[in-house]
């Protein structure tokens, strides 16, 4: 295959299931439909780390949580570690990126060749109340997530729409050059991370819907030890109401739908610059959105709702119309653009650990194949880990009892197998997966000494604790606000 440029898109917080070619039944997102169409959808797609900052190192480096030890959102990438950004530059093809990146700094040597308004950690160590573990910190006072709702524009509205023209521009200008090098851009939106504001020709499109509630809300529904845990440190749920949930969950599917608004915007520029023809198109997000499951709103766990994800490929050479069952995660993203610019054999020779997207799009579907991800960030006093292959997930949460759940009879994961008799022998193989590549108890040990570390030198645990949470990463110019 002759080499091909690289379009990547993605976006933040986009959950799986609300797409409309993963079967949501009420969502508008047409043109990330129309490309699924013409491409190949993976249904078994996972983040490697269900919040930003790790998801987004894993995907530049190629690489898991646990070997590059960028644990949380305040251990951002920072060019310690090669990235598939460096391995293009290395032979000569460079990248360009827009928009949101959430790396330490940008001025940190992380191998684009021109990096154009970039979002990064703020201060370059954000937020580092969520590293203050064992015993973790109080509940919020207050909720931004729950305070800023509705319709309306917001900073990261009016970011997504200067990235969606930055990357039309840019579009027009490498079409008119008439280059014939191979490019790589990476077009990095927001939306719909919170604030859920959503601008209102969108937000007015479900206003009048009378949508589901979310599932296990009910405050005398039980949860796992670990995820009540989670739920009463970060416990927005405890600031809604019946009618401000609606507005949020609204809000949400707003932003989501304004969000493929601005994705079609894109593509419609790469077809006017004539470059679809020689392009591959992938489209992704860093990790899904609880959207209230559970009485959780965020991120931050291994259920389907946070931490699946929507995986398109589509272009030369990627069969159109397929959907495969292939279990993908985020650090699939460098083989599949090292393939695709000309340079496969790089990703083989640095011992990446996934696949092209483009190999696997190509295969028959192989759902033995094996999908992992990690967890040591915010609102988690110990870690936990994630085995997804065949038709079941496997939880292990350190010190905590496991999850096991059959996704084709329990896709909603409500009915924990891992405790009954008949499930014991899968119980068992799948830890021995996992413990065949990590150990989970040394590898929660060491996060908990590298977060330690980082809160001793930003001043200690009341200082952290009483400055308060971030709860959303400023634009560029834009000042971060904590809440206690």
């Amino acid at each position: 295959m002759a080499p091909l440029n690289v379009l990547f898109i993605m976006s933040d917080q986009h959950q799986q299931k609300v797409t409309g070619c993963y079967g949501h039944d009420f969502i508008q997102t047409p043109n990330i439909d129309a490309l699924a169409a013409r491409g190949t959808r993976f249904t078994t797609a996972y983040t490697n780390s269900a919040i930003c900052v790790p998801a987004r190192a894993a995907l530049a480096t190629g690489r898991y949580v646990y070997e590059t030890r960028y644990w949380d959102n305040s251990h951002g990438y920072d060019g310690r570690v090669k990235s598939w950004h460096h391995m293009a530059a290395e032979k000569g093809s460079g990248t360009t990126s827009i928009g949101k990146l959430h790396f330490r700094s940008a001025a940190d040597p992380i191998g684009f060749e021109q990096s154009m308004i970039p979002m990064h950690v703020a201060g370059g160590t954000g937020d580092v109340r969520g590293c203050v573990k064992r015993p973790l910190p109080p509940p919020l006072k207050r909720s931004k997530i729950v305070e800023r709702i509705g319709p309306g524009e917001s900073t990261y509205t009016r970011y997504d729409r200067d990235i969606m023209e930055s990357a039309c521009a840019w579009l027009k200008a490498r079409g008119e050059s008439k280059q014939g090098a191979p490019w790589t851009l990476m077009c990095s939106f927001v939306c719909p991370h919170p604030p859920h504001i959503a601008p209102p020709e969108f937000y007015e499109r479900y206003e009048r819907m009378n949508f589901p509630m979310p599932k296990m809300s009910d405050p005398d529904v039980p949860l796992h030890p670990w995820i009540h845990l989670m739920q009463r440190t970060r416990n927005h749920e405890d600031f809604l109401t019946p009618q401000t949930k609606k507005v949020l969950m609204n809000s949400y599917y707003g932003c989501v739908s304004y969000l493929d608004s601005n994705i079609g915007k894109v593509l419609a520029a790469l077809d006017e610059a004539g470059l679809r023809d020689n392009t591959l198109i992938v489209y992704t997000t860093d990790h899904g959105e609880n959207l209230g499951a559970r009485r959780l709103w965020g991120k931050n766990n291994m259920y389907e709702e946070s931490a699946a994800i929507p995986m398109i490929v589509a272009g030369p050479g990627v069969p159109e119309g397929k959907v495969s069952t292939t279990p993908v995660t985020l650090i699939d993203i460098g083989p599949t653009v090292l393939e695709a610019i000309g340079h496969a054999e790089t990703a083989k020779q640095e011992k990446l650990p996934g696949q092209s997207l483009i190999q696997l799009a190509k295969a028959p579907a192989d759902p033995e194949r094996v999908a992992f991800s990690e967890y040591y960030a915010a609102g988690a006093d110990r870690a936990s880990f994630m085995i997804r292959k065949g038709k079941y997930k496997f939880i292990t949460y350190v010190d905590y009892e496991p999850e096991l759940f059959d996704l084709d009879q329990d896709p909603e994961e409500t009915h924990n197998l891992a405790q009954e008799p008949a499930y014991a022998e899968v119980v068992r193989q799948y830890d021995e997966i996992l413990r065949g590549m990590v150990n989970p108890e040394a590898l929660d040990e060491q996060a908990f000494r590298d977060q330690c570390a980082l809160v001793e030198q930003c001043g200690g645990r009341e200082k952290i604790t009483a400055k308060g949470a971030i709860q959303g990463s400023p634009v560029p110019g834009e000042q971060a606000e904590f809440m206690a």
